[in-house]
């Protein structure tokens, strides 16, 4: 991916409500997370992102900012720092219950130019996906936009996409609140690892035109697999997109996995109707098919993308109790298919 050149914002705004500027004593290193770097100096705090290259100086606590990802509003949700946000993209995609009256900025693959100038934000929070993104987010620079990536998504483990939440805890002056929140996610996530099962096999993905697509051992759900106690097989491919497989591999691999996670129906009755090799595993015939959709209203916004990022212990719960054949009344986030 080509690297932008560097860029050096220096942020001088008043305050966010009525917190303070003060972050006390602050750890400049993380302990998982890649893609950024904070560093206290003497005249403010320093963030660094590495994809696209940037430094920003936070000298006082940013009060309007504008989200390009839903997974942005949650983070700003867990560190309650809503008031902030005055522009968000995609509104009708949001779960987390913000004030209502932000601005929408239209597609988050294409902003409408107008109203992210009319919002008069302090910082723009964008998403690098790709090169299109690139240059989008570059046209809205170069009207002046002050814009920062929050790249997240490039990290494989859920701590690590977690610990993202110290970027926002340092843009917002709550950065002693997100590493209080960092700190009881880890603890808890460390504790659900420490009291993990024998493993139990475990499918994942979806038939698609002849091709079953699986997560490869990059994929932060397959961390989760692996921290739950699961047997899955390929923890050990570190190819950096999805595994297609043939449906002889598919059989080869699963046919007699305990449970499917992160299917795609809504019903077992929708999944075969989908496609008929869904019904061939063992998992369909026993009943122990879940998706991700137990937080998602009409189709629509899905909590998984927002809190389910936050808070990756909520995640790895899940799928221990997938594994232990739970109550539903247990799961956060899985919903199983009936």
């Amino acid at each position: 991916m080509k690297r932008l050149l560097p860029i050096v914002v220096a942020i001088l705004f008043v305050g966010c409500a009525q917190h303070s500027a003060e972050q006390g004593s602050i750890p400049a290193g993380n302990k998982y997370a890649t893609g950024f770097q904070i560093t206290p100096t003497d005249s403010g705090i320093v963030v660094e992102v590495f994809q696209p290259y940037q430094r920003i100086c936070v000298t006082s606590p940013m009060r309007r900012l504008g989200t390009m990802s839903t997974v942005q509003v949650g983070f700003l949700y867990a560190i309650d720092a809503l008031d902030c946000l005055v522009a968000v993209c995609n509104p009708e995609l949001i779960y987390t219950p913000v004030k209502g009256d932000e601005i929408d900025l239209g597609d988050s693959m294409q902003p409408i130019a107008e109203r992210v100038l009319m919002a008069d934000l302090d910082l723009l929070l964008a998403v690098n996906y790709g090169q299109y993104d690139n240059l989008e987010a570059t046209r809205l620079e170069k009207l002046g936009v002050p814009t920062i990536y929050i790249n997240e998504w490039t990290e494989t483990s859920p701590l690590a996409r977690a610990e993202w939440i110290r970027v926002f805890g340092a843009l917002t002056g709550r950065l002693p609140q997100a590493d209080s929140v960092f700190h009881e996610v880890e603890t808890k996530y460390k504790e659900l690892i420490a009291n993990s099962q024998e493993p139990i096999a475990i499918m994942s993905g979806n038939n698609f035109r002849g091709t079953w697509y699986v997560p490869s051992g990059l994929n932060y759900l397959v961390y989760l697999f692996k921290d739950a106690g699961a047997d899955y097989p390929f923890y050990d491919d570190f190819s950096a997109t999805s595994l297609p497989l043939t449906i002889e591999q598919t059989i080869r691999y699963f046919s007699d996995a305990e449970v499917w996670v992160g299917a795609g129906g809504n019903s077992l009755d929708e999944l075969a109707q989908m496609d008929e090799k869904h019904t061939w595993f063992k998992a369909f015939r026993n009943g122990r098919v879940y998706n991700w959709r137990k937080q998602q209203r009409d189709g629509g916004p899905n909590n998984f993308w927002e809190r389910g990022v936050v808070h990756p212990e909520e995640m790895l719960e899940d799928i221990i109790h997938i594994l232990n054949n739970a109550p539903d009344s247990l799961l956060h986030f899985a919903l199983k298919l009936r």
